[in-house]
């Protein structure tokens, strides 16, 4: 056993549940740390970084309103708006809580999770922008093109899911991500409804 899973070990210590299980899996994963299939997925995962996802939302309503096509524009525009809401909420609850990222806790030992007051990103585990932003766009466009639900969110699991072998985020950073996005993409989408009825 190399040093950085008895860090993992060790850190899992004492911890709660949720926090245990977290390590746990993390612990599993240690050993495909260098797997160049998970790398290339992970490298391919900065898709769903914000730039990336304001970009294509952006494209798509531009797209829309350029061709004249009305559900593209639609579709953009709750791409967009589903992704702000979710970067909102999302960069509110990271404000309020530090966590170390898995990397972090693997190479020091120790995990803790306290009040927010680090501006390190090393710190800010919790929760997983990538899985809330993926997750908020993925479901604007399944909402929309209900044919294209399939690969839009097979594509934002799998850009959420390597999070955690890629030792970005925790199993539970990554689960209320997600739950951050689809709520951000209900709440756009009720109010779009509202907006197009008031038309």
């Amino acid at each position: 056993m190399d040093q950085r899973q008895t860090n993992l070990d060790d850190a899992a210590t004492g911890e709660g549940l949720i926090a245990s299980m977290d390590l746990a899996v993390v612990g599993a994963l240690h050993p495909y740390r260098d797997n160049p299939a998970l790398k290339a997925i992970g490298a391919a995962s900065e898709l769903a970084d914000q730039p990336p996802l304001i970009a294509a939302s952006l494209g798509t309503l531009i797209a829309g309103l350029l061709t004249r096509r009305p559900r593209l524009a639609r579709t953009g525009l709750a791409m967009l708006a589903s992704h702000a809401l979710a970067t909102g909420i999302k960069t509110l609850v990271k404000d309020r809580i530090d966590r170390p990222r898995p990397g972090k806790v693997e190479r020091e030992g120790e995990h803790a999770i306290e009040p927010g007051t680090s501006t390190d990103g090393e710190d800010r585990s919790f929760p997983s922008g990538h899985s809330a932003g993926a997750f908020a766009v993925a479901r604007a466009v399944a909402r929309e093109y209900p044919g294209g639900a399939p690969v839009a969110m097979a594509l934002a699991t799998t850009a959420s899911a390597i999070q955690v072998p890629r030792k970005a985020h925790f199993p539970s950073d990554v689960i209320v991500g997600v739950a951050i996005g689809l709520a951000s993409e209900a709440i756009v989408a009720f109010a779009l409804r509202r907006l197009w009825r008031a038309d």
